[in-house]
């Protein structure tokens, strides 16, 4: 399995940013799907996660109302849009696939994509 993420950048605090990634090499479908991030000298930390069939989400406080967590299982996607960015936001960001929602088993991790937030 492979997950390649894009879609991240340097923004200005306030602006928005739509992150990707492409799920390949088994069934997208089958897996819940999560989004992390990991900031300079900070612990990888879970900000959104989302069940196969797109139905049920779930945010960390601190992107809740600001951030929507989205999938399309036709194009082995999903996708984290964070608006309101701010400087403590920067961070490398990680889609992972596993078992997210009835426990929490996660199988694989994605090299991540780079969110810079300049204040």
């Amino acid at each position: 399995v492979q997950l390649q993420a894009s879609g991240g950048g340097l923004v200005q605090a306030g602006g928005s940013l739509r992150l990707s990634c492409v799920f390949a090499g088994s069934t997208f479908s089958s897996y819940d799907m999560a989004w992390f991030r990991q900031a300079p000298g900070k612990e990888r930390e879970f900000v959104a996660k989302i069940s196969r069939a797109g139905v049920t989400t779930y945010y960390a406080e601190s992107v809740k109302g600001r951030s929507v967590i989205s999938r399309d299982n036709a194009k082995n996607t999903v996708s984290l849009q964070v608006n309101r960015l701010k400087p403590e936001d920067t961070a490398v960001y990680y889609c992972a696939a596993g078992v997210l929602f009835a426990a929490i088993r996660l199988d694989y991790w994605g090299k991540g994509t780079q969110v810079t937030v300049s204040s």
